[in-house]
């Protein structure tokens, strides 16, 4: 498979912010996060886990990106569609590309839009904000949700990169049994399924979670014991693994040694709660009546917060299946279903799927499993 996108993407992405800038009366969007900064571009590196140097792209309401980067970034950059690329030796604490992105919003214009909602953070410093807005000259606001709205419908072609993320996780849960078993220390099966995702294909794993134990497990955040797997446990694997720059997130359930008292059940109705979630996510249906669905079957929603959420560049991204989310499907979504069911002892147990809305029925993307809990 082909990386990254073709230019005509980029060209469209931008195209569509362009309008909607005009319609909000933007003069130009100021973007500071990764996320932001590959949608518009294509930039992908791994050098944003570095928190020392700030990076921004100028989305003017006519014409191409610019981009304001640390010269470390140049080379990088000018292998993208960006073609004004202004750099900065950094990090500099007097002037980390202070002036330099005062001097390029000037030459834009303004109103000066930044994501500020639900999920969006400033990646620079506060000060140094400040300063760029006393520079500049212009006024500043939020970015009428432009870009959240923009990124939460994806294209075919991303939609193709999450497909093969999702594969990929397949296959490598298929292999679980090379790795888990009576006796395995579970910090060993974590490790060993990163192992199994990269083998697989995933370019990095940088998220997996879950847990073991009898008919369950406690939560599904925490990170991996040295605590040996036994007989009659619950083993869920959760992974959100990257291909090309996009993520899967989605989970599976195992039954080590024999199928506990009640698992067998549990699992079964979650699976049935993802299919009728599945059922109703049509254009026109909201989040919250995706979550009403899963709820009716499995009865626990609200102790975990949702039970799903939007996917794509970013592990969780956009809407959140709860029952106050009004969120509108379209098609080209791509969401998650996690139902959850409380088990005795204070455990429980989730299931995750992932699923692109379309104009009729919705498309699995997941390989979807079935109502029989895989024997370990």
């Amino acid at each position: 498979m082909n990386r990254g996108f073709d230019r005509a993407e980029y060209e469209t992405r931008t195209a569509r912010a362009q309008v909607l800038m005009d319609r909000a009366g933007l003069g130009a969007l100021l973007l500071t996060t990764e996320a932001e900064l590959r949608y518009f571009t294509g930039f992908l590196t791994r050098f944003w886990e570095s928190p020392s140097r700030p990076w921004f792209l100028v989305v003017p309401r006519e014409g191409p990106p610019k981009a304001v980067i640390p010269s470390i970034g140049a080379a990088l950059m000018g292998r993208t569609w960006v073609e004004e690329i202004r750099t900065w030796s950094a990090p500099d604490p007097d002037d980390d590309g202070v002036s330099l992105l005062a001097a390029t919003l000037r030459e834009v214009g303004g109103p000066v839009g930044v994501p500020s909602g639900y999920e969006t953070h400033l990646r620079m410093p506060l000060a140094d904000f400040a300063r760029i807005k006393e520079l500049a000259g212009l006024p500043f606001t939020g970015d009428a949700g432009i870009v959240a709205g923009l990124r939460a419908v994806k294209s075919p072609a991303e939609i193709t990169k999450i497909e093969t993320a999702c594969a990929i996780a397949g296959r490598a849960f298929a292999r679980v049994t090379e790795i888990a078993g009576e006796g395995r220390p579970l910090a060993q099966v974590f490790r060993d399924f990163q192992r199994l995702l990269l083998e697989e294909g995933a370019d990095w794993v940088p998220y997996i979670a879950g847990g073991a134990g009898q008919g369950g497990y406690a939560d599904v955040i925490s990170p991996a014991s040295e605590r040996r797997l036994r007989a009659g446990d619950v083993l869920m694997l959760d992974t959100g693994a990257v291909y090309d720059g996009y993520f899967c997130d989605f989970d599976r359930n195992f039954a080590v040694g024999h199928v506990g008292d009640g698992v067998a059940e549990a699992h079964a109705r979650l699976v049935e709660a993802t299919a009728a979630a599945m059922e109703i996510a049509r254009p026109g249906a909201r989040a919250c009546d995706l979550w009403r669905a899963m709820f009716a079957v499995v009865g626990t929603g609200e102790t975990a917060g949702r039970l799903g959420h939007g996917l794509g560049m970013q592990l969780t991204e956009g809407m959140s299946l709860t029952p106050r989310d009004q969120t509108v499907l379209e098609p080209g979504m791509v969401i998650t279903l996690e139902p959850g069911i409380d088990r005795p002892g204070g455990l429980c147990m989730v299931h995750e799927e992932n699923i692109v809305i379309t104009d009729g029925a919705p498309r699995a993307l997941s390989p979807l499993a079935g109502p029989d809990i895989p024997l370990i």
